[in-house]
């Protein structure tokens, strides 16, 4: 017998919190994380034949080094694809997450366990531990992100593994702007749940507006690529927050609509004169999707 087996499993946008994740943080501190999985999605497809000889492929949605953590879903992907029926999606997350640590990747986890459960979730990192709760807002709440939180491509590569180590560089020197710029981050995620939970719409902006504040704390080159079409757009009062949907440096921003009757078309001209590409995304609830067929020879 021989046997297919597709998996799909989406990318996600990190709402608040990104970078407390990393196990450098979060071994020492709490990371918490607030995410969002999108319908942009990694395919694996894992062929088995007659001689149980294996051959995988990969197909994404969504450029590597954008920002929405495709790597991470690569490999997510991956090893559902090659684990037996019935694995767990925090099993097959944490191995994803170590494949890539063993090829030197310092990032955190939340990537994976986005990819792995799907929806809009809460997370607790503590060392090597991940607590994971699923949010479920109604679905005006839900229509009215996917709405009014614009993303768009930018076309250039995220920040620089140079720039992402003299970070955690200065961190383990205890450099007060990181430190502080790390728990603004966290306490941006802890207001972003709270707001979800609320269904608060200002709290929202003003969590993606701490999220803001501490990546600039961290370093400025981190949202600079984005200032150009971002400040005269806040000036303007079309959006009230934005941010990187990554690392920073490059790679997907998200810009938070003011409210204006007009603000979408007066923001996505903006956008698309600078080269950028407008995502229109929704909400993606399902993590690991696998189907798996038999065919006898």
């Amino acid at each position: 017998m021989a046997k297919r087996i597709t998996v799909q499993v989406p990318v996600r946008i990190d709402l608040a919190g990104g970078w407390s994740d990393v196990p450098a943080y979060c071994h020492t501190h709490r990371g918490e994380v607030v995410n969002i999985a999108i319908d942009r999605y990694v395919t694996a497809t894992c062929e088995v034949d007659e001689q149980r000889r294996m051959e995988v492929a990969y197909r994404t949605e969504t450029p590597t080094g954008c920002g929405l953590g495709t790597s991470a879903a690569m490999n997510v992907a991956l090893v559902a694809a090659i684990s037996e029926q019935g694995e767990t999606g925090a099993s097959i997350a944490e191995k994803a997450y170590q494949i890539e640590a063993v090829l030197g990747n310092t990032g955190g986890r939340q990537d994976q366990w986005a990819s792995a459960f799907g929806g809009v979730q809460h997370l607790i990192f503590e060392g090597d531990e991940v607590v994971r709760s699923a949010l479920n807002p109604s679905s005006e709440f839900t229509a009215w992100l996917e709405q009014n939180l614009m993303l768009f491509d930018t076309g250039l590569p995220h920040v620089s593994g140079r720039l992402h180590e003299s970070i955690w560089s200065r961190f383990e020197r205890s450099d007060a702007n990181v430190l502080q710029g790390l728990g603004e981050l966290r306490k941006a995620a802890e207001l972003m749940h709270r707001s979800v939970l609320d269904e608060e719409q200002q709290g929202v902006a003003s969590a993606l507006h701490k999220v803001m504040q501490g990546v600039d704390l961290l370093d400025p080159a981190l949202h600079d690529p984005f200032r150009s079409v971002t400040e005269p757009l806040t000036e303007a009062g079309r959006i009230t927050a934005w941010k990187a949907m990554g690392a920073g440096g490059g790679g997907v921003v998200g810009m938070l609509q003011s409210g204006k009757a007009d603000d979408e078309a007066a923001i996505t001209s903006a956008a698309e004169e600078a080269g950028w590409q407008r995502i229109v995304w929704r909400v993606e609830m399902e993590g690991i999707q696998r189907t798996e067929t038999i065919s006898r020879g």
